[in-house]
Parts: C-alpha cells; structure tokens; sequence
C-alpha cells in the first residue's frame, strides 16, 4: 500500500456564518486564585487571546458553535464547546496540572538521547512535511518535544511539554500547536492537536505572496472538497469523484511465507548471492530469495468500477445532518491544479515523470461520518484514512476556518 497518513487536525466547528457578534468572558483559576497569560482561543481559527493579571478574558466571535481552547504550560489543556446560543457570561474554568509535564521534568535526560535529532526529522517530515510550503514552515521550538521510539512495533510517538510555535513563512501565519497525539506506525500517520493561527506581519510584496499561496493550500485541499459537496458544486469546481474497490494482490507473498524466507536466509551458513538469476528454484535457498524478491509487488490492488459520480451519492442527511457515506472508497481528481515535483519524486525509487491532476484516495474506516459546514470531518481519526496527495500535503497546508478564499 502507498505511504498513507491521517492527516489529522481537531477543527472547530464553525456551524453559522451569521454577522452578529457576541461577548465571551470568562476567568481561569487554579486552586482558586487566578492565571495570567493563559492562552485561549478559538479551534483552528484566527480568534484568540490571553488572560489578564486577574485570570480574565474577553473575545468578541460570531454567533455559531466553536471549540473553545484553553491552554497553559504545566496545565492540561481545556477543550470547552461553546454554544453562543446557550452561553451565560462568565465562563469559569479551572486548571489541573498536567501530570505529563511534571514526569518529563524528572526524566528530561530523555530529550538528548542519541536519536533524537533523527526522531526530530521523521517528526518534521511527517508532520510539517516535505512540500514546497513544508520548506518555508519552522519549528521554532523543539526542544519542547519528547520522543518515545519503540523497536519491536516500528513506533515513534511525540508528546510536547507545551505549544509548539511554528512559523509558516510560505502562508503568512505564525502558529500555536498544542499537540494532542502524533504517532508513526510503519508507514502510517496519525496526529491531533488544537490550532491558534495569527497572521504575520509584512510589506505589500509578502501579503501579495501569501495571499496567492493561501489560494493555492485552500484550492484542492479536502475542506474545499467538503465544502464543495455540502454545496452540490463539487464538479464545477474541478473535483471528480472515482470509486473503487481493493482487493489483496494474490502475486505478492503472505506474510507467513516473507517471515518464513527471511528466516531461511539469516540461518544459512552459505554465502548468498542476492542479485544472482533464478529461473527454477532449486533449494530452499532459492525459493526464499524468489519470494523475497516479490516484496516490491503491492500488497493491495485497486479496480475502479465508476467514474465521475455525482457528490449527492457520496452523502446521506438525517435530522438536518449531513454525512459523508459511501460504499468502498473514493478517489478525488482535482482538474484544477497539477502535482508539484516533490510528490512525483517522494519515494526511493521514483523517477520523474509529467505532473498529472492532484488524486487523493478516501478509505473508510467508520460507515459515517459527519460532514460539517466549515468543511471538515467528525472525529477524522477514527472515521477515514487519507492517501495520495492529500497526505502529501500535510501541517505546512493548514489554513484557519475562518480563512476565506479570493479568487
């Protein structure tokens, strides 16, 4: 199977677009007397602020429902979901400590074990990427990062003692990451955390700049795609939507039969040719290395049974709900923008070639999943798998919710 990720953010979920404003106040103690500097803010968006010398704050947002992020260095950090409709002024919210944070004090020697600048970079490949706007996104904190590498699973989990700030030079936005979960296991990616953005400072140059590459993040992306099928518009917006089923590739050797030849292999006292020819295996020697050499072969291979759907059979609705619920998976073909030269080239052994249409593959993993209106998914960690470009593309693409495009 190729590379996957579940390129995963917990978005807030923006469920109004009406003009209206509403306060929000609210305090933030710990053991009852109250925290300054707390950072609060809303989900992936551009709202936010912090706690005054009396623990208070105000934002002034739209009316609507939001994630409402309360986070503190030492502290575990608050997800609140507020309702404007139902909300009462003030909010109080109380810190606990972060049991966490107060174990990595003790065991910090941890951080500068021999392999953490390599765990560094798989965590930055991974996580930030390795796209063109990855070149131009930092870290500007990575000594906050702990690393925890487990050999027999082929596991790498990341925790951080506190917010991540990342500058994001290609889109214009320095970011305030509370990393919630990431993990690599094998080939596959998976990350949660809560997002501040706040716009960067620059001339007219660098606004033209970013304005032009936010277009392209937010062009393709998969909350243009949603939001596209919640508006029945995916189509004449350049998407094509695919269906296909996967079946195992019955050439490639089980895994019974690769552990079984490798086991052959290491136990041999002979000294093995690895690239000699083999028409008729002859030994047990020989027949290791013929199953061996059929690793290259995928391990799944996809039949498209149809094209070019329509988005109103990818989705169903229920009490004024709209999911997304498909048989089999989808692969998603934006017309309009090509791949850039980092994607055809990602793997080992490949070659260049002309940059086709951007392809991303949808794998279920839940029957259903909430589709809401800001364009992002219910619980997407849980509920879907993305491949193609759509995992290429990774923390370096992320736009606010509240970022709307120019065209």
């Amino acid at each position: 199977m190729k590379k996957s990720q579940i390129s995963v953010f917990v978005f807030s979920l923006l469920f109004s677009n009406l003009v209206a404003q509403i306060n929000v106040e609210g305090h933030v103690l710990f053991k009852n007397k109250p925290v300054e500097n707390v950072t609060i803010f809303l989900n992936n968006t551009t709202t936010g602020t912090i706690t005054n010398s009396s623990g208070e704050f105000s934002l002034d947002i739209k009316k609507g429902f939001y994630q409402l992020i309360i986070s503190h260095i030492g502290f575990k950090t608050i997800k609140y979901d507020l309702n404007t409709s139902t909300y009462t002024k003030p909010i109080v919210f109380y810190l606990t400590e972060d049991e966490f944070v107060l174990d990595e004090v003790v065991i910090d020697g941890t951080r500068k074990n021999d392999n953490r600048q390599y765990n560094l970079s798989v965590f930055i490949r991974e996580f930030i990427g390795t796209s063109e706007f990855s070149k131009l996104s930092t870290i500007l904190n990575p000594e906050v990062l702990i690393f925890d590498y487990d050999a027999q699973k082929n596991s790498l989990t990341v925790k951080a003692s506190e917010l991540l700030h990342i500058k994001n030079e290609a889109l214009g936005y320095g970011i305030y990451y509370d990393l919630v979960h990431f993990s690599v296991i094998e080939k596959y990616t998976k990350y949660v955390g809560y997002s501040y953005f706040k716009e960067l400072k620059g001339g007219k140059n660098k606004q033209r700049k970013w304005r032009k590459n936010r277009l392209i993040a937010y062009n393709g992306s998969p909350v243009h795609f949603f939001k596209s099928v919640l508006k029945n518009t995916a189509k004449k917006e350049g998407f094509i939507i695919n269906q296909f089923i996967r079946k195992e590739n019955k050439e490639r050797p089980s895994q019974q039969e690769i552990t079984k030849s490798r086991k052959i292999l290491t136990s041999s006292n002979v000294k093995i040719n690895f690239s000699r020819k083999i028409d008729t295996p002859i030994n047990a020697t020989d027949s290791a290395l013929t199953v061996l050499r059929k690793l290259k072969l995928p391990k799944y291979i996809d039949y498209l049974y149809k094209q070019d759907i329509a988005s109103t059979n990818i989705i169903s609705t229920e009490n004024n709900t709209t999911y997304l619920q498909f048989k089999d998976n989808l692969r998603i073909v934006y017309l309009n923008e090509k791949e850039e030269e980092g994607y055809i080239l990602r793997n080992v052994f490949s070659k260049p070639r002309e940059a086709l249409p951007q392809a991303s593959n949808i794998i279920p993993l839940a029957e259903k999943s909430i589709i809401y209106p800001s364009g992002i998914l219910g619980n997407p960690i849980k509920n879907v798998l993305y491949e193609g470009y759509w995992s290429y593309e990774k923390f370096a693409h992320s736009l606010p919710l509240d970022y709307e495009p120019i065209k």
